[in-house]
């Protein structure tokens, strides 16, 4: 080879070479989201979670104006007039003389005692902050629980398209020996048709199940609130290293850390404190309430013969006072309001033990849950053993004519339906265990 050819195979080469630097940087560059990557990013940028955290502040807002509400208040007001009438002179004449006339007054008061109101209403905004909180953990969990479910039926939607992908393959390759065969003799023409009908549905379902895939990593998209235009790639693990334990927590123990710590059972007990402090309040309307206010003010009036600073000094006034107000007949409102306020703490009790028996049901569901598809999914296993054996036999036996078609596509559904049976409820069992590990206070991950 002479030295100009030489050189464009070096140049080819250098060239190729940076082709496939330049495409390996961009597959490596490319996010795949994990389960964990997913949750922690829903939980920052779902607009659910972001209104849970509006409320809080709002609340926290609130909970500032009940502290300041135990401060005294201090106001300036100012009034400026100017009048004019006609008054008569010494000659009888009638002539318009205007005036100016200005007040100032600095005014204060504080509440000295109306029942512990203030103290009570500042210690219910601070429960009301609590329990903000742990409605966005709830919110929080809620959309960890989710991405969780959508993640895994992507998971699941994934695998099954391994599994169409496959009953597509199996059919390519059967129709062609049936093709063979027919064309030798061996097989009717209804067998080949009847193969072809079967290879024309495999591909229909491995566009379903494509569509199927694409669906479930939109609505996951959804979820973490990702622009349409943006590119999202979740994470596929490989599906021997997705495990399942064979023995499942105890169902005492799920619930006794679910009860310790799920923020709803938090929740419903704060609710009764607050339903308690409530009481108290509505009861402080039956006692006497005590203010004082102070004010200082002076004034100034045009045509007075005096400076501003010296009628300002003359005119200046200082009040200091103290008013009780006693209750005596209110027309049954504050009775009214105690008894409602003891209504609202049978509520909240019930509520609460509402709270803590659904949280049981859920955890009793999942558990069953949970035990039945690892059940099914050692059963799916065995299955699929056998399963796929009895095809591989009976496909030898169509191929020598002993079998016919109905039997081997009979036989070929059967292993695909254990192979899917198998996906099934291993998604389904890992979801209701993760699920159970959740409610034991521990992060989702797989």
């Amino acid at each position: 080879m002479n030295r100009e050819g030489k050189t464009a195979i070096a140049i080819l080469t250098f060239i190729f070479t940076l082709l496939y630097i330049n495409s390996a940087a961009i597959a490596q560059d490319e996010k795949r989201w994990t389960l964990r990557e997913c949750i922690d990013y829903a939980i920052v940028n779902n607009i659910e979670v972001k209104q849970s955290k509006l409320t809080v502040n709002s609340t926290r807002e609130d909970l500032m104006q009940a502290k300041a509400s135990k401060l005294p208040s201090l106001g300036f007001s100012s009034a400026q007039n100017f009048s004019a009438q006609k008054s008569e002179n010494s000659s009888g004449d009638f002539k318009t003389k205007g005036s100016y006339s200005g007040s100032y007054a600095l005014n204060t008061s504080i509440t000295l005692y109306n029942g512990g109101k203030l103290v009570k209403n500042q210690k219910q905004q601070n429960i009301a902050v609590k329990m903000d909180e742990l409605a966005l953990d709830e919110q929080q969990n809620s959309i960890e629980i989710s991405v969780t479910r959508a993640y895994l039926d992507i998971l699941y939607a994934n695998e099954n398209l391994k599994t169409l992908r496959k009953s597509v393959e199996l059919s390519e390759i059967q129709t062609k020996r049936t093709k063979a065969l027919y064309e030798a003799g061996a097989k009717s023409s209804v067998d080949y048709a009847q193969m072809e009908a079967q290879l024309s549905t495999d591909r229909y379902q491995l566009t379903v199940g494509e569509n199927t895939l694409a669906q479930s990593v939109l609505a996951l998209k959804q979820l973490l609130e990702i622009d349409v235009n943006e590119k999202f790639t979740p994470y596929f693990p490989d599906p021997e290293d997705i495990s399942l334990q064979d023995e499942l927590p105890e169902l005492t123990d799920v619930y006794k850390a679910a009860i310790e710590g799920r923020p709803e059972v938090k929740s419903s007990l704060l609710q009764i404190e607050s339903a308690k402090v409530g009481e108290k309040i509505a009861r402080a309307d039956y006692l006497p309430s005590v203010t004082a206010n102070a004010s200082i003010g002076t004034g100034n009036l045009s045509g007075s013969g005096y400076s501003l600073y010296n009628q300002l000094n003359n005119k200046l006034n200082e009040n200091v006072g103290v008013s009780l107000s006693i209750p005596i007949f209110s027309k049954r409102s504050t009775k009214t309001a105690v008894n409602k306020a003891q209504y609202q703490i049978e509520m909240a009790e019930l509520s609460s033990i509402n709270v803590k028996k659904n949280l049981l049901s859920t955890i009793e569901s999942l558990y069953q849950d949970a035990r039945s598809a690892q059940s099914r999914y050692k059963a799916a296993v065995e299955n699929l053993k056998y399963t796929e054996l009895s095809y591989t036999q009976v496909q030898e036996q169509y191929n020598e004519g002993i079998k016919n078609t109905v039997e081997l596509l009979s036989e070929r559904q059967a292993y695909l339906y254990a192979m899917q049976e198998k996906s099934q409820s291993k998604y389904q069992a890992l979801l209701s265990l993760k699920l159970l590990q959740f409610y034991q206070n521990q992060p989702i991950d797989l």
